[in-house]
This record gives C-alpha cells, sequence and structure tokens, in this order.
C-alpha cells in the first residue's frame, strides 16, 4: 500500500519522535499511515517475527503522551504471552499488570493498563467493559482471529471494548475461513457475495524476507513406507506422500509421528545433525520439536536426550512453570526444546532457528504460526530450517508462505444440510479427526525426499545418511537468500548428474557377447511400482501448487518425454517423467 514518508512530515506532527529511531523501516511507515488520518480502529497484519509488539506499543506510547487515551488493556492468546508483553512494554515506559486477574475489579493505579487474555474477556465481558468505559482506553488485540475462535468470544469482546476510543489489531498469520466475523475488522464485499477482511496496512514475509527482517526458511521433507493395522484388522503399507485417500494419509501420517518407529528417531537425528552446523555460524542456535499430545512430547524428549546426550527442556500446556521454562529457555543455551501447543504462537525465542513439525495438526493458521517461531532475524544470513513430514497439505503450506491471506466470509447456502456438512468435515485446529478411529501402528521407516524454498523443490528421494542427504543438511547456516537459492540449485544438479550417470558399455561387444537389451538388468516389480508411486506422489504434490488435474500432469510428462501412459512405462521412462517434474518445480 502507498502511505506517506516520514519525511512529508514534519517533527513536531508526533510528541514521541524519539520513539521512530526504534523502529524498523517498515514500522515507522505503518506509524505514519496510523496517524495519516483519524480513525477509531486499525488492522496490522504484519508476518511473524517483523516486529508488531513494538510497533503497538510505539503507538500506544504516542497515544499517551497525546493524552488522547488514558489507559491500555492488552488482549492476548495466551497466559506466558501477557508477561511477554508487559516485559517489552517496559522499554518503552509503559508498565502494564500481566497478573491482573477478574476478581480485582479495578486495576491498580501503579499500572497504566493491563495484560489478559481472550478467554478472560469471554469469562466476564461486562467487567472489562466497565474498565474500559471508566478511561479514554487503547485496546491492542494480539492476534485478532482468536477474537473468532468461537461466536461467543467473538460477542464478548465486542460487548467488553465497544467504548474504547480507540482499538489496534494484529495479526501475522493466514486468518481462518469460516462463518464467524472478527469484531472490529472491516469487510469489503465481493463479487461472489463473500466479504473479505481489510488490512489497513500489510507487511508480507517477502517484504519482510527483502528488507532482512526475517529468515529464509528452507523445509526439509521426509517420507518412508508405514505400515498399521485398522480397527477392522487389515494391514495396510504406504508410501508418506503418494495418493492415498484421506484417512489413510491422517493413519500413515500418524504412523510417522509415533515415537517407537523409525521416521522420528532418523527425522530427530537428522535435525539434530543441522542444528549442529546451523551452530557454527549461530552459537546459541536452539531447536524446537512441537508435538501432538503430552505422551509423544516426553517420548520426543527421551529419544532426543539418547540422540544427543543433553536433556531437553520440555514444555507442556498444564505446567505451571511453563513460561518460567521458556524465559530461562530463551536466554539459555539449551540445544533442544520440545512442546505440545506453548510455543506455536507469539512466543519470542529469537535463537529457535531448526523445527521439527512433529503434530498431526493441518490447518494453514497452525502451521504458518509454528514457522513464525523460526522466523525472527537477529542479523542477516541468519537461516531457518524446518523438518515436516511429506504430507500433500504440509507441503503445500510450505510452498506457499509467502502467500497473504484475508478472513473470507462465506455467504450461507440456500441448502442447511450442505452447510451443516461442510461445518462437520472442516479441518480444525486439533489432532481428534486424525486420530480416529484408532490405529496400531506396525512400522514406520524414514528416507528424505525433498527440500522446499521459495517455491522450489530440491533434491532426491534418498536414505537417512546418505551423501545426498548430508548435502543438504550440511548447507552453511549463515546465508543470504538469493545464497540459499543458489546452492540448492547447485546441489540439486549435482545429485542428478551423478544419478544419470550409469555404468560404462563396452564399446564393442565381443564375439559371443549378449546384446546391449538383454545385458541390461531385470527392473523387479516392486521397484517399478516404487517409482510408479515416487511419480504419483510429485504429481499429487505439483496438483496442489497449481490446480491442474492429475491426468492433465501426466500427459503434459508424457509430452516432454514421451512414452506411453503410466501403467506401460519402462523403469527409463519413469525416471525421466520424474526428473522432468523435479526440473519444473526448480523453474516454477
Amino acid at each position: 500500500m502507498t502511505s506517506p514518508s516520514l519525511d512529508s512530515l514534519s517533527d513536531d506532527v508526533f510528541i514521541r519522535s524519539d520513539l521512530l529511531g526504534m523502529l524498523r523501516a517498515w514500522q515507522r511507515e505503518a506509524w505514519v499511515e496510523y496517524f495519516r488520518v483519524p480513525r477509531r480502529d486499525f488492522l496490522l497484519n504484519a508476518t511473524p517475527g517483523a516486529g508488531k509488539t513494538a510497533y503497538a506499543l510505539s503507538i500506544a506510547a504516542e497515544l499517551l503522551a497525546r493524552r488522547e487515551i488514558a489507559a491500555i488493556t492488552v488482549v492476548t492468546p495466551t497466559e506466558h504471552l501477557k508477561h511477554q508483553w508487559a516485559a517489552s512494554a517496559l522499554r518503552f515506559g509503559i508498565a502494564l499488570d500481566p497478573s491482573y486477574r477478574n476478581a480485582q475489579g479495578r486495576a491498580s493505579a501503579d499500572f497504566a493498563g493491563v495484560a489478559v487474555t481472550y478467554a478472560q474477556v469471554a469469562a466476564h465481558p461486562m467487567l472489562h467493559r466497565q474498565r474500559t468505559e471508566g478511561r479514554r482506553t487503547l485496546v491492542i488485540f494480539d492476534e485478532i482471529h482468536h477474537a473468532g475462535d468461537a461466536l461467543s468470544w467473538g460477542e464478548a469482546v465486542r460487548e467488553a471494548f465497544e467504548p474504547a476510543r480507540r482499538r489496534l489489531a494484529l495479526t501475522g498469520t493466514p486468518f481462518r475461513s469460516d462463518t464467524n466475523p472478527i469484531p472490529f475488522v472491516t469487510y469489503g464485499e465481493q463479487l461472489d457475495g463473500s466479504r473479505r477482511s481489510s488490512s489497513d496496512y500489510v507487511y508480507g514475509y517477502a517484504n519482510a524476507l527483502e528488507d532482512g527482517v526475517v529468515r529464509p526458511v528452507i523445509f526439509l521433507a521426509y517420507s518412508g513406507e508405514m505400515s498399521w493395522r485398522t480397527r477392522a484388522g487389515d494391514e495396510i503399507t504406504a508410501t508418506l506422500g503418494t495418493p492415498l485417500t484421506k484417512e489413510q494419509v491422517a493413519q500413515a501420517w500418524r504412523t510417522a509421528l509415533d515415537p517407537g518407529g523409525e521416521w522420528v528417531v532418523r527425522v530427530l537425528e537428522a535435525a539434530d545433525k543441522r542444528l549442529t552446523e546451523v551452530r557454527r555460524g549461530m552459537p546459541d542456535a536452539a531447536g524446537l520439536v512441537i508435538a501432538g499430545d503430552h505422551e509423544d512430547a516426553r517420548a520426543y524428549a527421551a529419544l532426543l536426550r539418547r540422540i544427543t546426550g543433553q536433556r531437553p527442556v520440555v514444555v507442556l500446556s498444564d505446567d505451571p512453570t511453563a513460561s518460567r521454562k521458556i524465559g530461562a529457555f530463551a536466554s539459555s543455551e539449551d540445544r533442544w526444546m520440545v512442546a505440545v501447543r506453548m510455543v506455536s504462537e507469539g512466543v519470542d525465542i529469537p535463537r529457535l532457528a531448526v523445527g521439527v513439525y512433529a503434530t498431526s495438526i493441518s490447518t494453514a493458521l497452525f502451521f504458518a504460526q509454528a514457522v513464525g517461531r523460526f522466523v525472527r532475524a537477529r542479523r542477516r544470513g541468519e537461516t531457518a530450517s524446518v523438518f515436516v513430514p511429506s504430507v500433500p497439505i504440509l507441503l503445500g503450506f510450505a510452498a506457499e508462505l509467502e502467500a497473504e491471506r484475508d478472513h473470507v466470509l462465506h455467504p450461507p447456502s440456500d441448502a442447511p444440510e450442505e452447510d451443516e456438512l461442510a461445518q462437520a468435515q472442516r479441518q480444525r485446529d486439533t489432532p481428534d479427526d486424525l486420530l480416529a478411529p484408532s490405529i496400531e501402528v506396525l512400522k514406520a521407516s524414514a528416507h528424505f525426499d525433498r527440500v522446499l524454498y521459495d517455491g522450489g523443490e530440491f533434491g532426491t528421494a534418498t536414505a537417512p545418511g546418505s551423501a545426498e542427504e548430508e548435502d543438504f543438511l550440511g548447507l552453511p547456516g549463515l546465508l543470504e537468500p538469493s545464497q540459499v537459492a543458489h546452492l540448492l540449485r547447485q546441489r540439486q544438479a549435482d545429485q542428478l548428474r551423478t544419478r544419470s550417470v550409469g555404468p560404462a558399455m563396452p564399446a564393442t561387444p565381443g564375439p559371443g557377447a549378449p546384446a546391449p537389451d538383454d545385458a541390461a538388468p531385470p527392473v523387479s516389480r516392486e521397484a517399478l511400482g516404487a517409482l510408479r508411486k515416487e511419480l504419483n506422489g510429485l504429481v499429487g504434490a505439483w496438483n496442489h501448487r497449481t490446480g491442474q488435474p492429475h491426468g492433465v500432469i501426466h500427459n503434459d510428462l508424457r509430452k516432454a518425454c514421451g512414452g506411453p501412459p503410466l501403467p506401460q512405462a519402462t523403469a527409463e521412462q519413469i525416471r525421466a517423467r520424474i526428473d522432468m517434474i523435479r526440473e519444473w518445480a526448480i523453474r516454477r
């Protein structure tokens, strides 16, 4: 968006112009935009790690200095974030009470405001309305999309803060797509009848990456063969990432994440190797494993202790010392933390540089929140590495990291039954739907699948510990974004060149020597099936990325490489198509 520059406004416009020196360029531009015209509501959409907290507090300090407000209320998703906001506010000379409880009624006069959670507001909205009416109040909504978590929460937030003098809403992740309107957010009518949220200032990941505000994120995807037994007693074996039914994808995914299987062990080993490499340039770099539940978190922690010889920090949502543990970890040099959801959003641990997405939560919102924990840059050249299962929906999220999404309210359907069905099928921010029906995990192997970066795919499927995998795990931890892309392309080219070199053939067959066709070793049915699965998996990923039907992609590959349809294609023809679709991913 186009905003006036600071140069176009005189210094005497701002009372706290001293704050501008503390802000980044985008924050200063957004600061000017906020004060350009009088407005009661302002929505800032800035990528995780960009510095939304500092921006909001600088606005609050200016409004206090102008006496436009006399009090501040910060609303956060979690208890830990209340304390984080209070600590940050002190740098701007603002005292916030993070320990305020509804039972207190009036807040202490020692503070300029309070920090509360959305749940706290929903529990007693009239109390917070009375507090807001009593003083000229600025309300800062941290991750405003949480006000749409439930209709009752949205109603409570609206009731509590409708009288506020000013409201500043912040978000750094894709807005949810449902029918719950988010309070104090402006929606514009679309041609299809839907309503789309409108932000007053947007600072996306691509802009932040160009400015050196955030780190480039390298996604390392791991596949493998999964075997499980269903509740009906059927034994199923499938490769993670190949075309499967929705239920089979969920079951294969859950099998991969089982702490007793090989997949988790191999991925944690690879992630720890990557952390060691990153620490060559970032000595205090740390890793975070995001687990699905408490039981898995403890099991992953035990595996990490066996791999590293060090006890990782474990943070669970029901742990009363969780905030203290997070704070201590942030300032320590410990290698690893394992958490369930406590570190999924907003928590500021800038030294986190390596992550393992070991949960089956499959929403774009949660994935973006999780990745956001690793992107905060302290200096130029730092990179982030996130290890993920080769599940199409996650690979799609990784490929679309730079996409900027708005909240869309779809018009109600004429058929109530269809609305109920869509609601029942809507993916929720919980792994429960992926755990039912229950399964018995039999086996979970692992192999390195590919690297995703900046919308491209690099690497070829290979066993853990192979030279090809080490090529990517050994990428330097300090690289500019352009250097990351260059090195990935270089390693991809080297690997394809190595794999394309076959055994040397004699220049001239001697007497009685077999014909070249006879000399070629036969391809087993299993090997041919594995190649078909690999190609189908790549076609599925390309379908998710481009929207092209699978049949169209297969036909385009046949046109480019020649040969019959896939069931009749030879191993060499399938390999050519695999190389071709990977080349498409690099070029596009």
